[in-house]
């Protein structure tokens, strides 16, 4: 596997898509926080040039943080199908290439992810009126979409490896992320004993988490962590499983 993964992190590191869409992340953040700095000193009574505010833009953009994952694993998951036959032609097994694949762009997504974070809190405790606890209640509502985010990642990759289409992909991430909390309020509402279940979906954890953020009350809490191992865990078995019999002739 180590081998492997030499070779797919050399091919990785040679292509642009990886440095562009970094580039590009790290640089929305430093025009939220310069767009806001700005407002304020034109406008000294300008409302939104806060730390919290600044924040609370990425505790509220969950699903868009899930999308630069999509687009770091589409680096490495592309159109690589011939590849992936010849690495297999090679002996190399397919669990070594679903594996391996995955703790390349999670490795890298990850990093911009902590490279994002560090930025964003220079410049809105440099920059911006910073308030009160702000970076600790940011911290730990970060903490707390550290699972949601990352079991979001683990799906995108199982349904690339499964070549399964961008667009089926992005329609699942809208589904699971925005209304699935809607959705099983409404399925389980009469069921006793479901009807609460509602609560512990992805999109009524991620606006729970930004609520307690705004609210100045983020906590850490135990009902993130749950639903994305089990989201994660099973998303990655079925998706395992099912690779290793994918026809990709």
């Amino acid at each position: 596997m180590i081998n492997y993964i030499k070779s797919e992190n050399y091919r990785l590191l040679h292509k642009k898509n990886l440095y562009i869409t970094s580039v590009i992340c790290l640089l929305l953040i430093v025009v939220a926080a310069v767009v806001l700095h700005y407002s304020q000193q034109q406008d000294p009574n300008f409302p939104y040039a806060t730390s919290m505010f600044l924040y609370s833009n990425i505790i509220g953009s969950g699903v868009l943080i899930i999308i630069v994952g999509f687009l770091f694993n589409l680096a490495l998951t592309g159109k690589d199908t011939s590849l992936i036959k010849q690495s297999v032609s090679f002996g190399v097994s397919r669990n070594t290439i679903f594996w391996s694949k995955l703790i390349l762009t999670l490795s890298y997504y990850l990093l911009i992810c902590v490279v994002g974070l560090l930025l964003m809190i220079v410049l809105g405790e440099s920059i911006l009126a910073s308030e009160k606890q702000s970076v600790k209640n940011f911290l730990i509502a970060s903490v707390n979409m550290v699972p949601i985010v990352l079991s979001g990642f683990f799906i995108i990759h199982v349904l690339r490896m499964l070549r399964i289409s961008e667009i089926y992909i992005i329609i699942m991430l809208l589904f699971l992320f925005i209304f699935s909390g809607d959705l099983l309020r409404i399925l389980f509402r009469p069921i006793t004993g479901f009807n609460e279940l509602y609560k512990y979906a992805p999109s009524t954890l991620l606006n729970e988490n930004l609520m307690s953020f705004f609210d100045q009350a983020a906590q850490f809490n135990y009902n993130y962590w749950v639903t994305g191992i089990v989201i994660s865990i099973v998303s990655l078995l079925i998706g395992a499983r099912k690779f290793a019999k994918l026809n990709i002739d």
